[in-house]
């Protein structure tokens, strides 16, 4: 069975108050270009669909024409919540998206419902599994794991089990569910340890100090991860964060962005590779030490949005920041560094912390020591749950 790998879309997620549907869309439809020119028969989507939990309807609209697209009428297509995404709200469409082959797993409380007459289908369906079947009887186990948010964390109040333990014992049930070991890929929005966070996620967003070292994952086939932007892989490539669908962060300046693509058998994972993705605007980063020699910069990069640095020896004017919006309407940050004044690197730094390197640099200056790593992991999770609600 051929499987296609991808993550992270946040649909409606914008730069600097930029709309960015329009480049959305186009990744989208070069997804489904792939899927059809590749013959791809299960699509994955690795959670954070959208980027906020109160999605636009604009947004919404995006994704249910391209999930459309994406699947015709020859594919399934299965996506997981993530930690951006209101696990109730995506998939409270499910009762009739199940009937086109597109299947979503948010609350735990609901099983989708296998629908048969495409070429591929799925035949099973529970709580955190789901099998898929194609016409030539060749069939994909796929364990599901959304994002563990606050409300999942809480459901069983023992004292004595704590994060690993409570993921431990959700990933042992499902792995229990492939009583026919069939091949098999494991589908999650976590945060593995070791993972390289960009620039664009904060600590708050990656679920606090929690973190799930590899040998917790189960042992499939494959790993398919959605929740860091970059792409990345462990253990020779069969663990693997897609990264997102488009540059979201002006670190990512420069990556090539791709999804996942990869046959699945009896024998295990064949021919896997990314494919490259082209549509969206590029995010550039630049240095000048002048006015001038920045406005000649910018012009050199129209169409792409930019990130620019100037290191002058006095404040910029009004005139001169407006001349330089104007060399190129793409630039969405101006970072002045004047020389001898530490003003414009400490706000780039504090800009580029964590939230947990923050809330440690603030209570060392109110209490003058370290916080302790429990206190440090409790303001991470109630600060996540307010991000939540």
């Amino acid at each position: 069975m051929r499987i296609l790998h991808t993550s992270d879309w946040h649909i409606g997620k914008r730069l600097a108050g930029k709309e960015r549907l329009e480049e959305q869309r186009a990744v989208l439809d070069e997804i489904a270009e792939i899927c059809a020119r590749e013959r791809v028969e299960l699509v994955l989507v690795a959670g954070d669909v959208f980027d906020t939990f109160l999605p636009s309807a604009e947004a919404e609209d995006l994704f249910y024409r391209a999930v459309r697209r994406i699947t015709a009428e020859e594919r399934c297509l299965l996506a997981i919540s993530g930690n951006h995404d209101d696990p109730v709200r995506l998939s409270a469409a499910t009762a009739l998206s199940e009937e086109l082959g597109i299947y979503i797993y948010g609350s735990v409380e609901r099983s989708p419902k296998p629908f048969a007459g495409k070429y591929v289908r799925a035949v099973e369906a529970g709580p955190a599994h789901i099998i898929f079947e194609n016409n030539a009887g060749e069939r994909a186990f796929v364990h599901v794991l959304p994002y563990p948010n606050e409300a999942r964390l809480k459901e069983d109040k023992n004292p004595d089990e704590g994060f690993l333990d409570k993921m431990r014992r959700w990933i042992a049930a499902g792995e229990r569910e492939n009583q026919a070991g069939l091949p098999s890929v494991f589908l999650s929005h976590i945060f593995v340890a070791g993972g390289l966070v960009s620039e664009g996620e904060r600590e708050i967003d990656l679920g606090g100090a929690r973190a799930v070292p590899l040998d917790l994952l189960p042992a499939c086939d494959y790993v398919a991860l959605g929740h860091l932007h970059k792409k990345q892989s462990f253990r020779g490539g069969l663990i693997r964060y897609s990264g997102s669908i488009m540059q979201y962060a002006f670190d990512e300046a420069g990556t090539q962005k791709s999804v996942v693509l990869f046959d699945l058998d009896r024998a295990g994972v064949h021919n896997l590779r990314e494919v490259p993705l082209q549509s969206g605007k590029k995010l550039v980063r630049l240095e000048a030490d002048s006015v001038e020699n920045a406005a000649d910069l910018l012009r050199r990069w129209e169409g792409a949005y930019i990130e620019l640095t100037l290191h002058l020896r006095e404040p910029l004017s009004s005139m001169q920041v407006r001349a330089l919006k104007e060399a190129n309407v793409g630039l969405v940050n101006l970072i002045p560094e004047i020389r001898g004044e530490l003003t414009g690197s400490a706000v780039a730094g504090k800009r580029t912390r964590s939230a947990g390197e923050l809330f440690a640099e603030f209570y060392r200056a109110q209490f003058a020591e370290e916080p302790a790593e429990e206190l440090k992991q409790l303001f991470l999770s109630a600060a996540e749950e307010a991000y939540e609600a």
